[in-house]
């Protein structure tokens, strides 16, 4: 599947490579995602075990921006108002594609950046639990010289512990506890925040 790599060490041209794959799958499997004889459970499933996959390869190490995250989002809807296709209006009886809160309500599963931000908070807590001789865990705590970017991938940690209340924490030392740190990674992933 392959990572896309720049001198910026920006993640927009790995999203885009991402959702690049990802449409051209969707595309391939257009047919059964548009077809009324499949339940849209169903539809749901292919879409979570053959679509979701490709979007999602190596999100752990993403460093999100709002403008990235709603990219991710707007894909994500995209593929799921084919899913359950248009409705009819009551008052006009005209078809009007779905709205976004009526696609949230259809789709009972988290969305794609609530994966996203589980998966990273799942991998920071395996990676905190290395010890300190690992070379994983020392890129983890190294602070490098120079000018910071904008948003470090330590920082998404921190604003989704902040969701669930545990942004003053030493995160690293909270996933120490293991079974703890699977609690923190459940609520992330269940929040219900757009």
């Amino acid at each position: 599947m392959g990572t896309t790599l720049t001198n910026q060490n920006s993640i927009a041209e790995e999203i885009k490579s991402r959702l690049r794959s990802s449409k051209a799958c969707c595309h391939s499997v257009q047919n059964l995602l548009s077809s009324r004889l499949l339940s849209k459970n169903l539809n749901i499933k292919i879409y979570r075990t053959i679509i979701l996959p490709v979007v999602l390869y190596g999100c752990e190490t993403w460093s999100l921006t709002l403008q990235e995250e709603r990219r991710l989002r707007v894909f994500e809807n995209k593929v799921l108002r084919n899913i359950f296709g248009p409705r009819r209006d009551e008052v006009m009886w005209e078809w009007r594609r779905l709205h976004n809160e009526e696609v949230n309500d259809l789709y009972s599963s988290p969305n794609i950046v609530r994966v996203i931000k589980s998966r990273r908070m799942r991998w920071a807590g395996h990676v905190a639990c290395m010890g300190e001789e690992r070379g994983v865990y020392r890129v983890l705590v190294w602070k490098p010289e120079g000018r910071r970017p904008r948003c470090r991938w330590v920082d998404n940690i921190r604003m989704a512990l902040q969701e669930v209340g545990c942004g003053h924490m030493d995160w690293i030392g909270l996933a120490q506890d293991r079974d703890s740190w699977r609690a923190l990674v459940s609520a992330v992933m269940n929040l219900q925040v757009p």
